[in-house]
């Protein structure tokens, strides 16, 4: 028996007052729709791409349950804009497994980027970040995963409980199928408490104040045969991109 617990929705027009509060918030799918000023419509348009990911070449256990694409982007000026194809690259103080790694993954296809939900969800999203810390730009990180059986177990976060090193970071539900665990821990970085949750509907947005908390997502085991969690991780910075001053 796998526990879940139910998400700690926030409402939209408290989110701010939970990201000052409490370091993280959570949203339903409509109130996500809401964020960027698209339909849900736009959101799920975008879900298939995620049948298109490649395999993480880089995973140091060995395994086969991740695949993934990456780009990179830029708000400013109330716009987003993609940017040239570039590394992943995190230190060691935040991804003790995968840090020190120049890490190059396929891009995010352009149909998806195209999509009209994508650059207004990224957009929305640095609105929201921008009340809590005004900066002039953003520089954002997307990441599609895929989470999958294939090994019998999949690991969501194999590096354990961390901070991604940004200022903001944006975890979305995709899909999740034939599945159970998969469950969300924030705790406080610097204090005793936490809390856990299980995300369960597609699109429901978790957003973290990085240098506040630290995350994770427990394994993902199969139901019966086969199953997956997919995943839209966006992360945003305000002093450029993660490991610039290593190339």
């Amino acid at each position: 028996m796998v526990a879940s617990f139910p998400a700690p929705h926030a409402s939209l027009g408290g989110l701010d007052a939970a990201l000052r509060d409490r370091g993280f918030a959570v949203l339903a799918p409509e109130s996500v729709a809401a964020l960027a000023g698209v339909a849900q419509a736009d959101l799920d348009a975008l879900s298939s791409s995620w049948n298109d990911l490649l395999p993480d070449e880089y995973l140091k256990d060995g395994g086969r349950y991740r695949k993934r694409r990456h780009s990179c982007f830029v708000a400013e000026d109330g716009t987003v804009r993609q940017v040239p194809h570039r590394m992943h690259w995190q230190s060691v103080d935040y991804n003790a497994l995968h840090g020190g790694m120049q890490r190059w993954f396929e891009p995010i296809e352009p149909t998806v980027v195209a999509q009209p939900g994508w650059s207004k969800l990224l957009g929305g999203l640095a609105q929201v970040f921008s009340r809590r810390m005004p900066v002039p730009r953003w520089s954002i990180e997307a990441h599609q995963f895929r989470i999958d059986t294939a090994d019998g177990l999949g690991r969501p976060t194999p590096e354990g409980a961390h901070r991604d090193g940004v200022d903001f970071v944006a975890v979305l539900l995709v899909a999740r199928s034939g599945v159970k665990g998969g469950e969300t821990r924030v705790f406080e970085a610097n204090g005793p408490d936490g809390q856990r949750f299980t995300l369960t509907e597609p699109w429901s947005l978790l957003l973290l104040d990085d240098a506040r908390v630290i995350h994770e997502s427990t394994p993902i085991q199969p139901q019966d045969d086969f199953g997956y969690r997919d995943t839209l991780v966006l992360t945003y910075r305000a002093a450029g991109f993660q490991g610039d001053e290593e190339t």
